[in-house]
């Protein structure tokens, strides 16, 4: 036999005095601990936080004013919750009931009494855990999937009392195998054989219940028995009450057989074929009491007699049901025994109440057939009725499209001309938004018993979004400027008539020149041209100036320098209210203008918009959350094009959304955000002068700009109180 076996303890079964010391020990070492968890300094919780993980993942984040301590925790697999217990920690926490959409986390609640917190994780389905603690707070991740193993523990610090040390009947050990036909085999190991067992199936699961049985605390887990190829996927073993259970999640179509040999509990859950699936189907038909039949040629109405006689059923046969059969049924039930005598014969039967009609099949569809055409011919003789019906929240105009046939014709898939018999009418009146309805009496009760299912208020969501647009501009420039001017003598022997001048460009030479000739040919003025104007030009510009003169020149220089920090945040709050299932929209900005040519030659004014725009369109599910289907739109001018004609044709810039989501009533919701960072580095220089090193800083003016912009959008519904009295 092709078996995988794998069992979590090895060794030999430790003796009653070994256990009983173990169990003394773990009271003694809780004693201890609560002892020294009273004498320690209350720790406060101030926060907790929960985030989604990657793989369908929760991380619970508690922050305290202190270390907090090990938590000590239990799990319930139904109703599914993780139960976690801080002794000597209370809570600072305003709110108690934290609603959560994340993995398999329904909501969160703390509670505080007694010198201790517990924090309670509502589950859909129960699933692993870890904590770890980090400084002052604890941290707890739910959900996932370690590496693999034949068997994986997925819980811990379940629970610190000792179990099954004050305990007559105790599980000593769980197993589990794989059988030769793909069968998975639970095989549970009790100290008493007389031990009372109640097993019961609640839909894919299978519950072992143990009565006043111990489960020691090192074989309380969650095991994963996926990897063994069988129908059961995962086991838990857990205990409360004084009971031991083990519950068995199982996929596909199964059955299982139970049986106990010594001390030895064995349930096996075996996969069905195809063939026996389809058997068991056809024997799950028929649910009656069973009877066991052996006649010889009997008269047909006999065996219907015995059978109303066997189920306390009022017969009525037909004159034309005749014929003898013959039949041995053994523990049949007996719906499955009328079955089979019916069909033999081309019988079939009408039950109404506790009075069973036998009849030919082919008597039993003429004398429906007849009453179908009766009814009809009823209904077109039928005197016709007016009658007055007021819609109070529908549109009445909408509701007369259901029942006009000329509707129904031109719209296929309509409901319905039916409604209304061939001499119905339907007047709607507008103004008062009512129907005059003429029809017959059985038609008017159907017709009103319609529109007060259809004619109910519509349950109303507000909308509210928030968009964030948070930008930070930081620039730095940095440039300088120089110049100068002289004259030289221009010739030794006629100093004071010749002279040569320089500066940054001609203007300077020709100012030099001037002044020389017309002043003291010793001095100069200061020039008004420059050799390098690479300075910083934007307003509030620092910078500082150095001038050197001497005999026939004069040189200065400014360096200058600016630098810019800016912050922005600019949040929109759009709020729309609307009916469920109903489009709203909600638009707010500006049309920009612009000119465009048309082929004739004309010249027309467009627009462009750049507006805040939220289109919605709400859906409350059963469960009272709402399904949207959201397009947001915000557009902003970016700036401007020539066009034809010297026009100016806008850039918009847009930002949009297009998305479904499922969101709680009230909760808030994180739909997108754009994240933007522009670095910009420029520099205007001198050719070659401003690439030579150090001394190239002369001749180079240099800005640094970093632009981030950051988008979100938030979205939050709720859905409001209907006060409207029916």
């Amino acid at each position: 036999m092709d078996t995988m076996r794998l069992r979590r303890f090895t060794g030999g079964r430790p003796g009653p005095f070994a256990v009983t010391r173990f169990g003394l020990m773990r009271l003694f070492l809780m004693s201890v601990l609560g002892f020294a968890t009273q004498l320690a300094s209350a720790v406060s919780m101030q926060n907790i936080e929960f985030s989604a993980l990657p793989g369908g993942k929760l991380e619970v984040r508690m922050d305290f004013d202190g270390t907090p301590p090990e938590p000590q925790g239990y799990t319930i697999e139904q109703p599914a919750r993780i139960a976690l217990d801080l002794d000597g920690v209370s809570s600072a926490l305003d709110k108690k009931k934290h609603a959560l959409d994340i993995g398999t986390a329904k909501s969160a609640l703390v509670l505080d009494a007694n010198g201790r917190t517990r924090v309670i994780l509502n589950l859909t389905e129960l699933t692993n855990y870890n904590t770890r603690i980090e400084g002052s707070s604890l941290y707890v991740e739910v959900g996932g999937v370690g590496s693999k193993s034949y068997l994986k523990d997925t819980k811990s610090n379940l629970d610190f009392t000792p179990s099954g040390t004050a305990q007559q009947k105790n599980i000593e050990a769980i197993d589990f195998q794989r059988g030769e036909d793909g069968e998975g085999k639970l095989i549970v190991r009790l100290s008493d054989p007389k031990t009372n067992i109640d097993i019961t199936r609640e839909g894919s699961k299978i519950r072992v219940l143990f009565e006043d049985t111990g489960l020691p605390f090192e074989l309380r887990h969650k095991y994963d028995v996926s990897d063994f190829a069988t129908p059961v996927r995962s086991m838990v073993a857990s205990s409360a009450a004084g009971q031991a259970q083990v519950s068995i999640s199982a996929t596909g179509q199964y059955d299982y057989l139970a049986y106990q040999v010594d001390n030895e509990y064995v349930l096996s859950v075996k996969p069905l074929t195809d063939e026996e699936v389809a058997a068991k189907e056809r024997e799950f038909q028929f649910v009656g009491e069973k009877l066991s039949l052996n006649f010889q040629d009997i008269d047909v109405r006999s065996v219907l007699q015995l059978i109303a006689d066997f189920t306390d059923l009022n017969l009525v046969a037909s004159d034309t049901v005749e014929g003898k059969i013959t039949l041995r049924l053994q523990n049949v039930p007996w719906d499955q025994a009328l079955d089979l005598v019916l069909k033999t014969k081309g019988l079939d039967k009408r039950q109404t109440g506790n009075v069973l009609m036998v009849a030919p099949a082919a008597e039993i569809a003429e004398r429906e057939r007849q009453e179908i055409e009766t009814t009809k011919q009823l209904e077109e003789l039928a005197p016709l009725q007016t009658e007055f019906i007021r819609i109070r929240y529908a549109n009445a105009a909408e509701i007369f499209k259901l029942f006009d046939p000329e509707e129904d014709e031109e719209n296929e898939g309509a409901a319905t001309g039916s409604m209304l018999s061939a001499r119905g009418r339907v007047i709607v009146d507008e103004r008062t938004n009512s129907l005059l309805v003429t029809e017959t009496a059985a038609k008017l009760d159907e017709f009103r018993r319609l529109v007060k299912l259809i004619d109910v208020p519509v349950r109303q969501v507000l909308i509210e979004a928030r968009i964030v647009v948070a930008d930070s501009d930081h620039s730095e420039q940095l440039g300088i400027r120089w110049g100068g001017g002289g004259f030289v003598n221009g010739f030794p022997d006629n100093a004071n008539d010749d002279f040569f001048t320089f500066g940054g460009s001609s203007t300077t030479t020709t100012e030099v020149n001037n002044s020389v000739v017309q002043n003291n040919p010793t001095t100069i003025t200061f020039p008004d041209a420059l050799n390098v104007d690479l300075g910083v030009t934007e307003i509030g510009t620092s910078s500082v100036a150095i001038g050197f003169s001497g005999d026939g020149f004069l040189l200065d220089l400014e360096l200058s320098a600016f630098e810019s920090a800016g912050h922005g945040e600019v949040v929109s709050q759009p709020k729309v209210i609307t009916g469920d299932k109903q489009q709203a929209t909600i638009k707010s900005g500006t049309e920009v203008p612009f000119l465009e040519s048309s082929s004739s030659g004309r010249t027309t004014v467009k627009f462009k918009d750049a507006v805040l725009k939220l289109d919605v369109t709400p859906n409350i599910t059963p469960d009272d959350r709402i399904l949207m289907r959201l397009v947001i739109n915000q557009d902003s001018v970016g700036g401007f094009i020539a066009g034809e004609n010297n026009s100016q044709i806008p850039l918009i810039d847009v930002t949009e959304l297009v998305t479904e989501v499922l969101v709680g009533n009230g909760e808030t919701v994180v739909l997108g955000g754009v994240y933007r960072t522009e670095d910009v580095r420029s520099e205007v220089k001198t050719p070659f002068l401003g690439d030579i090193p150090y001394l190239g800083r002369l001749f180079r003016r240099s800005n640094d700009r970093q632009l981030k912009t950051e988008t979100l959008i938030f979205i939050t519904p709720r859905i409001l109180a209907d006060t409207l009295v029916d």
